[in-house]
């Protein structure tokens, strides 16, 4: 089950009907229901199923449309009938009003007011297609004639609705509860409207006042009920009731005669904070009967009325703009006959807080740091908080966004980060805030929906939409395509447009698939590529473009070969590509010769040597022919050619510096021809310079019968051999003899291998090497610095040494060599930096450096192991007499002693000890093992076996008593570490 379609022909009533403007043979339906829900029950109620079916009008049918099967008719009211209608409302209630009518083509319905047409106000709304006109809270303005026309093109119909507004009962003035002392007058008013105009009645403790005991003291005037010198028979519950015929309104008012003594009502002796401007308020609220008398003082001395104070009917004081000089006790007293009562109320004024620097809404590129200033004062006593909103929300603080006391500062600005910031700056007497909008800009997004529309042969319309400019305006559109089949994703830049535009046509070559993508640019930078169109192939067209370089030669002497460059692929305009070529001998009347082929060149056999063709080509496809070429003139090839230069004058030297120039004349020849000219180094003028004998070639037009040519690049103080040969373009003739010449002296390049170096702390040590090429003989070098004035230098003489005046200057020496002709090139180089503090720290502090402690004590631990790996090796080796193989005398072994052990004592035996020769010392110094001469004293105090025995005779020998013939030195490690240095 469906629910019906509803339009300007079918629509439900407000009655709940379905109406049909008119029928059509779609509408034949067998179901339609009407559901009815109760919201507050929860209930649905259907009703029995309706069938609709819609006759036709005979064979008539099948001979015509539907458009002119349905007969027309005039307008006519479905709802409401008739010309006219009315419809009361109550003030505040919905009113409605309808139109639905019937007719045929469906009739359009329009409204009118009072004779004018109707315009919709704010509370109004038009519904049902123009239907039904809704208006929630009906007033009184609402009231009038409303006409509602249907029209269509057989004729229309008008209905007129009159509404009428009348209102229930409603209070103007609500009588109010009297506390009266005796004797005193007082009144109940009860001011009521509607329409119509609502009757007042008054009631005494829910009896009708005409039907309750009577009062002298008590009448009723009017809309007011009076009483004047109450006693307490005064004393009840009056109701006024204002009633029409659409209701009813019912008010209660107590009054309470009675005689009680001034009483100050709630909190006593309160002590508030205000700041300073603020509006204050201080209460004291009062009862008693007679109505007390209230006074307001400050310190109890005087009146506080006026100016910037105002005592209000419930016994509160305003203070207008409270200042400083304000603050202190102030004093409320109420009296009456019946007594009196007082309260005191103690003020602090402090002063308010000032946002003196407001956060200022700006504009920021993304990924930049922001900082929003909120600089506030406020009273040294009152303490505050500053917190910071987003979007009327708290924001949280983190890494990236954090508070420099009052002020909030982002950093790496993103787009999430937009929004209205607000600093919040809260004490316990008020709040102030500021506001300010961050705006990050952005580059664009990316356009999306791309569409291709009005293809052509070489155009197409693309049309975009644009992605949002985060907040800087787009100036530019890049169009991109991509039309390689064969490795897509390869895109190329098309065209730029304004960046106001969405829609372009684009210009497109024949014959091509493209893909197109488009990235938007503003100021800021460019947008993220569009996701591509689909993809699009233009249709094909003929060539557009003409071949270059066109050209005819002989590749050999019976042929020519005619040759052009290639179209590229996306200048073939369509398939099959291939050039037609065009040719017929020069100034002859015969016809031109055509051929077409798919390679780049083609070839005329046959031809005579060395004549001249006309040529042209075109390229062609299978959609047509393309522009032709001009014509240009090619020539079929050349024949050997036997000509050759007889020489007659020498060659002319001229010298340009390093560089020379020679000028060779009177070349006479048989036949104007290309010459070729052949030369190469044949060896310097200086004997013992070694040279490149490489051979170079050089072309010269001859013109005229004197030709003449200009060899340069030569090199100088050099010795040259040539030749010169006739050539065309394909062959060369005899050459002719064998040319000497040479190039003068010139002036010399740099020098090679230029260094300096610092040998010591107070002076420079540079040299340098020979130049690469002398050009002549050198005569000397000439060398400048920054520091000195130029020294000239013999030519033997190829380094220098300078004195430092300055330790932290860095130097820039240059040096060159020369030779009669001048002063050669120059070689600069500047010195390094050479600084003796760190010269001097390196000595100093190298003991106090980690690996050379760690060194140390490496060296230690392994002199250590050494020493106890000696003792054991004592204690466990074998033990033998070796008395007869050393050169001193031992004591007689002790046969006693049944372990074989010796004791040599230094004071059991003397031993002459005598000063070793340099041989006896070298052999020791071979095959000594011993550690005794690291000992510290002057006895042996152990015994040691083995072979090693005679090396030790009780006394360790002093180094220093050793002669040599020479000195000789110990080193420690540290000495050895210093003297490297």
């Amino acid at each position: 089950m469906q629910p019906v379609r509803q339009d300007r022909r079918v629509s439900m009533g407000v009655n709940g009907d379905l109406y049909f403007s008119n029928v059509l043979f779609n509408d034949s339906v067998a179901d339609y229901c009407c559901n009815a829900r109760f919201p507050y029950k929860n209930v649905i109620q259907q009703k029995m199923p309706v069938v609709v079916k819609v006759c036709l009008m005979g064979i008539f049918w099948l001979f015509f449309s539907k458009a002119h099967a349905v007969v027309e008719a005039a307008p006519t009211w479905l709802s409401p009938t008739g010309s006219s209608s009315s419809i009361l409302v109550l003030q505040g209630e919905e009113l409605l009003l309808e139109c639905i009518a019937a007719g045929m083509p469906t009739p359009h319905i329009t409204w009118a007011k009072d004779g004018e047409d109707l315009q919709v106000a704010s509370r109004m709304k038009v519904k049902n297609f123009n239907k039904m006109i809704q208006i929630p809270k009906a007033s009184f303005e609402d009231a009038g004639e409303y006409t509602c026309t249907a029209k269509n093109r057989l004729g229309y119909a008008e209905h007129t609705i009159t509404v009428r507004v009348k209102a229930t009962p409603f209070w103007l003035e609500k009588p109010t509860n009297l506390i009266l002392a005796p004797e005193e007058n007082g009144r109940l008013v009860c001011r009521a409207d509607g329409a119509p105009r609502p009757t007042i009645s008054w009631f005494i403790n829910g009896e009708p006042i005409e039907t309750a005991t009577p009062l002298p003291n008590r009448q009723v005037s009017g809309e007011a009920l009076i009483f004047r010198s109450v006693t307490t028979e005064n004393t009840a519950v009056y109701q006024c009731n204002a009633s029409n015929q659409y209701g009813y309104l019912l008010a209660n008012a107590f009054i309470n005669v009675l005689h009680a003594t001034p009483r100050i009502l709630g909190a006593r002796n309160e002590f508030i904070k205000v700041t300073e401007g603020s509006r204050t308020f201080l209460d004291c609220q009062y009862f008693g009967s007679p109505v007390p008398e209230l006074r307001w003082s400050k310190y109890g001395q005087g009146n506080l009325e006026g100016n910037r104070f105002k005592t209000h009917s419930n016994g509160t004081l305003e203070i207008k703009h409270i200042k400083i000089e304000d603050q202190g006790t102030y004093v409320c007293v109420v009296s009456n006959i019946a007594g009196r009562d007082e309260d005191q109320v103690r003020v602090e004024v402090k002063e308010p807080i000032l946002i003196v620097t407001r956060p200022q809404s700006t504009k920021v590129m993304r990924a930049s740091d922001v900082r929003l200033e909120c600089g506030v004062t406020a009273d040294v006593t009152t303490p505050i908080t500053t917190t910071w909103l987003k979007n009327k929300k708290h924001l949280t603080l983190g890494w990236r966004i954090s508070m420099d006391e009052s002020n909030l500062v982002i950093t790496n600005v993103n787009t999430g980060d937009e929004g209205n910031y607000t600093c919040v700056i809260k004490s316990e007497l008020e709040q102030k805030s500021a506001s300010a909008h961050l705006m990050v800009m952005d580059r664009p997004n990316p356009p999306t929906n791309l569409e291709l529309s009005d293809p052509y042969e070489r155009t197409v319309r693309l049309s975009w939409v644009p992605g949002d400019s985060n907040h800087s305006p787009i100036t530019e559109f890049l169009v991109q395509y991509d039309d390689d089949d064969w490795l897509p994703g390869k895109w190329r830049n098309l065209s730029t447009y304004p960046g106001n535009l969405n829609s372009v046509i684009l210009h497109l070559i024949p014959f091509t698939y493209y893909e197109f993508r488009v990235i938007a640019i503003n100021e800021i930078g460019a947008s993220r590529p569009s996701r591509p169109s689909k993809r699009f192939q233009t249709s094909g067209a003929p060539p557009d473009i003409i071949p270059k370089n066109l050209k005819g030669v002989g590749t050999w002497r019976n042929n020519m070969e005619i040759s052009w460059e290639p179209l590229t692929y996306r200048e073939w305009n369509g398939p099959h590509l291939k050039y037609l070529v065009w040719w017929r001998r020069r100034d002859s009347r015969e016809e031109w010769k055509n051929a077409t082929t798919k390679w780049l060149k083609y070839y005329i056999y046959d031809a005579d040597t060395f004549t001249p063709y006309e040529i042209k080509v075109q390229a062609v496809n299978d959609f047509g022919l393309g522009p032709e070429s001009s014509v240009v003139i090619g020539y079929s090839g050349e024949g050997r050619t036997y000509l050759h230069f007889f020489y007659h004058n020498i060659v002319r030297s001229r010298n340009f510096g390093r560089k020379s120039t020679h000028v060779v004349e009177d070349l006479k020849c048989v036949l104007s021809l290309v010459s070729q000219v052949y030369y190469w180094r044949d060896s310097s003028q200086l004997r013992w310079h070694w040279v490149d004998r490489g051979m170079k070639s050089k072309e010269f037009p001859i013109n005229g019968p004197d030709p003449s040519g200009v060899l340069d690049e030569l090199i100088p103080y050099s010795n040259y051999k040539m030749y010169i040969v006739v050539a065309n373009s394909r062959y060369e003739g005899p050459q002719s003899n064998n040319i000497h010449f040479s190039t003068p002296e010139g002036v010399p390049s740099a020098p090679r291998s230029f260094r300096i170096q610092q040998r010591h702390l107070d002076s420079i040590y540079v040299d340098w090497g020979l130049p690469a090429e002398p050009n002549g003989i050198i005569t000397g070098y000439s060398l400048k610095g920054e520091e000195l004035r130029v020294e000239e230098l013999p030519p033997n003489v190829t380094s220098f040494s300078i004195r430092r005046y300055d330790r932290y200057t860095r130097y820039r020496f240059s040096v060159a060599a020369r030779t009669r002709l001048g002063i050669g090139e120059w070689h600069t180089e500047e010195s390094p930096h050479y600084t003796t503090e760190i010269y001097a720290q390196d000595q100093v502090d190298i003991t106090t450096q980690g690996w050379f402690i760690g060194i140390m004590c490496a060296v230690a631990l392994i002199v250590l192991i050494l020493l106890i790996v000696c003792f054991i090796k004592r204690s466990r080796g074998g033990k033998y007499p070796v008395r007869d193989k050393k050169d001193i005398s031992l004591e007689p072994v002790d046969d006693k002693d049944q372990e074989g052990s010796f004791d040599y004592r230094e004071e059991e035996r003397g031993l002459q000890r005598g000063q070793p020769s340099i041989d006896a010392m070298m052999k020791r110094s071979d095959s000594d093992d011993s550690l005794v001469e690291y000992g510290e004293g002057g006895e042996i105090p152990f015994n040691e076996d083995g072979s090693f025995i005679g090396q030790y005779t009780g006394t360790r020998r002093d180094v220093r008593e050793l002669d040599f013939g020479g000195s000789l030195e110990l080193h420690s490690p540290i000495n050895t570490i210093y003297s490297l240095a």
